[in-house]
C-alpha cells in the first residue's frame, strides 16, 4: 500500500503511530499558507516548528525514510500529490473547526484516515452511560481516569516501510496557480525571520518534572518556584508523545496532580470537538463584553498599571510563554475588570503563545469570562492584588518582567491604594479601581 504520512502535531519519530503503518511511504509536512499568512514575520512558533521539522527530517533519514516539506495551501499540495495515486493519507487528529474543514476537503481528493496521537482519548471515548457528553470536568475526569487505567499506552511498534522515491532535498513551494519550484530549505523562504529560542529537550523537561512531582501540587502556582513542566509547547507540536509522558508518570507517586492536568487538556479538546460553535460564541450568558479599543490598546501595551497583569503581558510578548496562574489572573482582569470581549483576549493570546492550542485557549478564556461550560457563574472575579500577594509575595516575577518596579518595596506591588496615590517613574498608575470594576461586572452579568 502507498501511503502519505502527514506530520502535523506529531513532529517526532519516537512512538509515533504514523510509523507503525506498513507500505511505501511519503512523509510530508506542510507550511500552510492559510495559517502563516495571518502571522507576523517574527512569530516565534514558526521558528520552533521550522527547527522541529528540520530535526524530524534528520531523524526520519536515520530510519530509512525522509520528509518532503511543502509551502502552500493544503488544497494545492494535495492536488499536486493526487497524481501519484496514493492509496490513503494518514494524520493525527486535530479538533478545531479550521482543521476539521481542511481535513474534510483533503478527504475529497484522497482517502483520509486519522490515527490517535494528539490527545489521550478519542473524541467519543469518554461518554456518559447514556452516550452523551460530559459538561463538568470532575465526572469527566473520574470516567477518563478509570478508562486510562485499562487503556493501552504502550509504545507503537515500527513497521516495515519503504521510501516513496521523490526529491526530498528542498522545500517545495506551491503557489496558488500550482507552479512548483524547489528552493533551499530555509525559514526566510516562507517569509519569516528566524527567532532564536531557548530550547530544552522535552525528555530533559520530563526528567525535571519527575524531580518536581513531590511538590508539584503545592508549588505549581507560585511564580518564583518554577514548578511548571514547560512541556506544553512539546505537547502542542508533538515533539514528545502524550503516551510517553503517561508511561513515565503513571507508576510514580505524587503524579496524579499532573495527570489530572493532562486530562483537563483532553477535556477542552473534547468540548471543542462536540461544541464547535464555542470557538467563537458564548456557551452561556448573552453578555459578550464591551468593545473598547483604547482599553484594549492599553492592555496590549502592558500599561494597565496593575503589576501582575502587565508582567504577564510582557512575559507573553517577549518570550511566548505565560505561567498558568498568571494566565487566569490576566484573563479575569481582561474580561471582568476591563469588560472586554473574551474573543479579543483569546486572539491576543493566540497571536503570542508559543504553546497555542485552540481548544485550551478558547475554553480557558470562556472559563475566565464565565461564559463557558463551567458551572461556576458570573461572580467569579480574581482580585489581581490578592493573587500577586499570594503567589508572588516578594515580587520576584513582577520585577523580572517590569524593570521599572525593581526598586519598589514588594509590599507596594500588591497595594492598589499605594499605586493609585503615588507616582512611579516610568510606570503608569492603575487604569481603574478593582473593587469598582468587579462590582460593575457582576451587576452587568446579573441583568
Amino acid at each position: 500500500m502507498k501511503r502519505i504520512l502527514w506530520f502535523r502535531r506529531d513532529l517526532r519519530v519516537n512512538d509515533n503511530p504514523l510509523l507503525s503503518l506498513e507500505g511505501e511511504i511519503l512523509a510530508i509536512f506542510i507550511f500552510d499558507k492559510e495559517i502563516l499568512d495571518a502571522l507576523d514575520a517574527d512569530d516565534k512558533r514558526v521558528s520552533f516548528i521550522f527547527d522541529s521539522v528540520v530535526k524530524l527530517k534528520r531523524e526520519l533519514r536515520t530510519v530509512g525514510l525522509d520528509l518532503r516539506v511543502f509551502h502552500g495551501s493544503v488544497d494545492d499540495v494535495f492536488e499536486h500529490l493526487s497524481i501519484y495515486n496514493f492509496d490513503e493519507v494518514v494524520a493525527s487528529g486535530d479538533y478545531d473547526e479550521y482543521a476539521k474543514q481542511r481535513d474534510l476537503r483533503v478527504s475529497h481528493k484522497l482517502h483520509f484516515r486519522y490515527v490517535q496521537d494528539t490527545y489521550i482519548f478519542k473524541h467519543n471515548e469518554v461518554l456518559k452511560d447514556d452516550g452523551t457528553i460530559y459538561f463538568v470536568f470532575t465526572p469527566f475526569y473520574k470516567k477518563a481516569r478509570a478508562i486510562l487505567e485499562r487503556k493501552n499506552i504502550d509504545a507503537t511498534s515500527r513497521a516495515k516501510q519503504t521510501l516513496f522515491h521523490l526529491d526530498y532535498d528542498d522545500l517545495i513551494k506551491i503557489d496558488a496557480d500550482k507552479n512548483i519550484s524547489n528552493i533551499e530549505l530555509k525559514i526566510k523562504n516562507i517569509g519569516f525571520i528566524k527567532v532564536e529560542l531557548e530550547t530544552v529537550c522535552p525528555y530533559e523537561k520530563l526528567e525535571n518534572l519527575v524531580k518536581k512531582l513531590p511538590r508539584y501540587k503545592e508549588d505549581r502556582d507560585f511564580l518564583s518556584l518554577d514548578a511548571s513542566s514547560h512541556l506544553s509547547v512539546d505537547l502542542r507540536f508533538g515533539t514528545i508523545g502524550i503516551r510517553e509522558i503517561l508511561r513515565c508518570l503513571m507508576p510514580l507517586e505524587n503524579s496524579e496532580a499532573f495527570i489530572r492536568q493532562l486530562i483537563f487538556r483532553d477535556f477542552y479538546a473534547y468540548l471543542l470537538f462536540h461544541l464547535p460553535y464555542i470557538e467563537h460564541k458564548n456557551y452561556k450568558y448573552s453578555f459578550n463584553g464591551i468593545e473598547d479599543v483604547q482599553k484594549y490598546r492599553i492592555f496590549c501595551e502592558a500599561k494597565t498599571g496593575v503589576p501582575i497583569v502587565d508582567a504577564g503581558v510582557r512575559e507573553l510578548i517577549n518570550t511566548g510563554e505565560m505561567q498558568n496562574r498568571v494566565r487566569m489572573v490576566v484573563a479575569s482582569f481582561f474580561t471582568k475588570d476591563l469588560l472586554l470581549p473574551w474573543q479579543w483576549g483569546e486572539s491576543f493570546f493566540a497571536k503570542h503563545l508559543l504553546d497555542f492550542d485552540k481548544a485550551s485557549n478558547v475554553l480557558s478564556w470562556q472559563w475566565s469570562a464565565s461564559t463557558g461550560v463551567d458551572p461556576q457563574p458570573y461572580f467569579r472575579v480574581f482580585n489581581p492584588y490578592l493573587q500577586s500577594k499570594k503567589f508572588d509575595k516578594d515580587g520576584i516575577y513582577i520585577k523580572k518582567h517590569i524593570r521599572e518596579l525593581k526598586d519598589l518595596d514588594a509590599k507596594y506591588l500588591h497595594n492598589e491604594e499605594y499605586l493609585l496615590n503615588n507616582s512611579i517613574q516610568g510606570y503608569p498608575k492603575p487604569m481603574l479601581k478593582h473593587k469598582e470594576a468587579a462590582k460593575k461586572a457582576i451587576e452587568i452579568f446579573k441583568t
